[in-house]
């Protein structure tokens, strides 16, 4: 029996994937999205944010009743961790959130299809089922939504239990002695401060002389800083240049960059954290046409579309911070594309949020990126030892900056280290979308006492002068 003609086929069901899937129906389309994983939600919601971010949240609760209740009036007996519990109640949530997109895709008339999705010809895919059989689909429109991969180490063999990436790290058996983690960027900071928590010493190696590139500078030395004092240590300007198994731990051979000799850290477990990679293994696009550069990132033309008509890419596959929800955007506005809209978006103002204690959070442009422009800008700053929410949570620690335009006001960038910052960031993307200016945010009335009043302090440091410093 013939196949019938789907309006869109989304190949991926990650972030990207089955948001573009979703709305694409919601637009009156036929559609179907093809996974292979068999559990949709993607590398985020599998075993990226959301694992990541449950184990951080009862890790960060097992360190408060260790060492930080007191100062509250609140004893408590000696607390201890039950790692499979924790790791349990981690499955619990990812397992919940992925049987609500399955949900998601019977009300909206998604029809899921599991397996591994190869474009033949555009318009035609083949599917392989995870027992061996094919199916044959066919689609106006073919959205490419694979996502990624942890980006590995030349002659480091992987194996997910002593020498881990990301997913591996989200499921060890035991904490740790000794965590060696290769890379200083969020998912290494993050995963770091999950182990640290629970018991493990734990030692960043970082090939560049900072950590968190791409970060404002003062952000990048004050949450090195802060996760120093927590009892993190880091090696900078440092190359790894061997890891392997030596009895039963792993042997990580690093060298200075300025030069001097090797020394070898001995761990019981290697997280390598140095990025992320396209995924597009087995899709066959390049033999149908679909080009790519020189990072293996398929080319589009700022509206999604490959250099095949009909055949559309998003989320981590192309250009731009590979971060779930850049993805989710993206797959709406490729699919109202699709549907002969033409949305815009401010590919400028993705935030960026690192879940460490305290968070970091940015929108906008950093001072380095300013600085590099020539253009000239102002700074406002506030720290949350002035703010009153802040003292009553006895997290007090970082502060607010805010970068603007001194002539006509306008916020350039806003960044954030301390409590809640990935919530506080959305005011000042909601801002700079809007175009205001730092008074405007000044001038906005911020409920009190909240976290939120040292953006608004921040801003009148911009503008004119702060009240409460």
């Amino acid at each position: 029996m013939a196949e019938p003609l789907y309006d869109v086929v989304v190949i991926g069901g990650g972030p990207g994937g089955y948001v573009a899937a979703i709305k694409a129906a919601q637009l009156g389309m036929s559609v179907a999205c093809v996974e292979k994983r068999g559990t949709l939600g993607g590398t985020c919601l599998n075993v990226g944010c959301i694992p990541s971010k449950a184990l951080l949240h009862a890790s960060h609760l097992f360190e408060q009743s260790k060492h930080e209740l007191g100062r509250f009036g609140i004893r408590i007996g000696e607390a201890s961790l039950d790692l499979p519990a924790m790791l349990s109640f981690k499955d619990k949530v990812v397992e919940g959130l992925t049987k609500g997109i399955e949900f998601l895709f019977r009300k909206n008339k998604v029809e899921y299809v599991v397996g591994h999705a190869r474009i033949a010809a555009p318009g035609r895919l083949v599917v392989t089922s995870n027992d061996g059989g094919e199916r044959q689909l066919a689609a106006k429109n073919i959205v490419i939504a694979t996502g990624s991969e942890p980006a590995r180490l030349p002659g480091v063999a992987i194996d997910e239990e002593r020498i881990v990436t990301s997913t591996g790290a989200l499921a060890l058996e035991r904490v740790p002695q000794h965590l060696v983690v290769v890379g200083a960027g969020y998912i290494g900071l993050e995963l770091g401060t999950v182990w640290r928590r629970l018991g493990a010493k734990v030692t960043v190696v970082e090939f560049l002389d900072r950590i968190t590139p791409g970060m404002d500078h003062e952000l990048a030395r004050e949450l090195q800083r802060l996760l120093t004092r927590q009892g993190m240590s880091f090696r900078l300007s440092t190359k790894v240049v061997g890891v392997e198994k030596a009895g039963e731990g792993v042997a990580v051979v690093v060298e200075p960059l300025a030069g001097g000799p090797a020394e070898t850290l001995m761990a019981d477990t290697v997280l390598i954290a140095i990025g992320r990679r396209p995924y597009t293994e087995g899709l066959g696009a390049a033999e149908v046409g679909v080009l790519f550069d020189d990072r293996g990132r398929i080319r589009t033309d700022g509206h999604f579309r490959t250099s095949v008509p009909g055949i559309w890419a998003i989320g981590d596959v192309i250009e731009g911070p590979m971060l779930a929800h850049k993805a989710e955007e993206d797959g709406i506005h490729c699919v109202e594309w699709i549907a002969g809209q033409k949305p815009q978006h401010n590919y400028e103002l993705v935030p960026a949020v690192i879940y460490t204690h305290p968070e970091v959070a940015a929108v906008g442009k950093t001072e380095d990126q300013l600085k590099a422009e020539g253009r000239a800008y102002k700074i406002g700053k506030f720290p949350f030892t002035a703010n009153s929410r802040a003292r009553t949570l006895g997290a007090s620690e970082g502060f607010v900056k805010i970068l603007v335009d001194p002539e006509s006001d306008r916020v350039l960038g806003c960044h954030i280290i301390g409590p809640e910052a990935g919530t506080m960031i959305a005011e000042l993307a909601l801002a700079m979308e809007f175009g205001a200016t730092a008074e405007d945010v000044a001038r906005t009335c911020h409920p009190h006492p909240t976290l939120e009043e040292a953006v608004k302090e921040a801003a009148l440091a911009a503008w004119a002068k702060p009240i409460h410093i």
